[in-house]
């Protein structure tokens, strides 16, 4: 990015006009903005705020000195040394650059009284306790300010003006960056979020918790007659995402998971099933899950986090059924529920059960 920097020239001025003028194309030639007292036609307090703000303005501050003190101001300090006291005070990049021999300089460039000269002289040994380069000749004064404001803002950099359309385009760049790197910072809390628990669901029955679920069934005994009955079983959530989880690795309709609920119900009701003496000698089928603790078992998954609608295939407008499939934490836990650990027993091969007729 092309940056321009803005240096304010301090002197006196009837007495240094080609010296300023040797400064001030040495500033154009280093592209930088020259500002100074020759923009200000009358010395006043308003003149003096108004001189304060431009050096607050500027980057860089310049002084010349010769054989002239300057005019004193109200306060009894020259403007020049106000000017540059004030750039001390605020601490802006300061270079002073005085004659080397002031005393051999023409009358008329000279204080003529003996009060200009000992200011001229006190001003002098403030202005050499800080950097200072020394001149002669006014292509002297211009080669030597040229180098040392180069020095200078490699070693203090400023802050500098640039153009409005090239500062549009580094503002869009920074903000692009910084919406990219919050960007980045929300993706990350949002997988953890997808990858954790709901807020508060460690509040919810899970896990190896046991949920009492109802059921209806129909057996027939040796003589061919029909019974229907209606049953409870107690599974533990776990047991019931490890059966019908597998169905949502994809995406399952109501009726799918209803389905595989009604087997997971007599998968895990037939052994108490097996004492009831009513049923002995019966045949036992047609199993199926109430609607109340199906929708339940639905929502209680849901409220877990471990389900959610299903939005992935596009689908014909009279397809109205519902689907479902895992959510990421879903996924998750079901892979930890099913994956075989190396040294389980199922490891070297998986068991099956033949069922019962049902």
């Amino acid at each position: 990015m092309d940056k321009r920097y803005q240096v304010f020239v301090s002197s006196t001025y009837e007495d240094l006009v080609a010296e300023r003028q040797e400064v001030m194309h040495a500033l154009l030639e280093l592209e930088c903005i020259p500002s100074g007292m020759e923009l200000f036609p009358a010395a006043n307090e308003d003149q003096w705020t108004l001189i304060r703000k431009v050096i607050d303005e500027c980057d860089y501050y310049l002084l010349i000195s010769a054989g002239r003190y300057g005019t004193v101001g109200p306060t009894g300090v020259g403007y020049t040394e106000l000017e540059y006291r004030y750039a001390l005070e605020i601490e802006k990049p300061i270079i002073a650059f005085l004659h080397r021999n002031p005393q051999q300089l023409p009358a008329s460039s000279c204080e003529d009284t003996d009060d200009g000269r000992k200011r001229l002289e006190s001003f002098r040994e403030l202005l050499q306790q800080r950097v200072c380069k020394f001149w002669e000749s006014p292509a002297e004064l211009g080669s030597v300010a040229s180098r040392s404001l180069i020095r200078l803002i490699k070693t203090t950099p400023a802050v500098g003006w640039v153009r409005a359309d090239e500062a549009a385009n580094t503002l869009a760049a920074t903000e692009v960056l910084q919406l990219r790197r919050k960007i980045d910072e929300l993706e990350a809390r949002l997988r953890v979020v997808t990858l954790s628990a709901p807020p508060g669901s460690e509040r919810l029955s899970q896990g190896e918790d046991l949920v009492t679920v109802s059921f209806t069934f129909e057996s027939m005994n040796a003589a061919r007659k029909e019974y229907r009955w209606s049953q409870t079983t107690k599974i533990s959530w776990n047991d019931i995402f490890y059966e019908i989880g597998p169905l949502m690795l994809d995406e399952a309709t109501d009726q799918e998971l209803s389905n595989s609920l009604d087997e997971v119900v007599y998968l895990y009701s037939k052994d108490e099933l097996r004492k009831m003496k009513d049923l002995k000698g019966h045949k036992v089928g047609n199993f199926e899950i109430t609607d109340h603790d199906f929708q339940t078992i639905k929502i209680q998954l849901r409220a877990l986090g471990l389900i959610e609608k299903s939005e992935k295939r596009a689908r014909s407008v009279r397809d109205q059924r519902t689907y479902w499939s895992l959510t990421e934490y879903g996924d998750r836990v079901l892979t930890n529920l099913r994956a075989i650990p190396k040294d389980s027993p199922q490891s070297s091969g998986l068991e099956t059960d033949a069922g019962d007729e049902h």
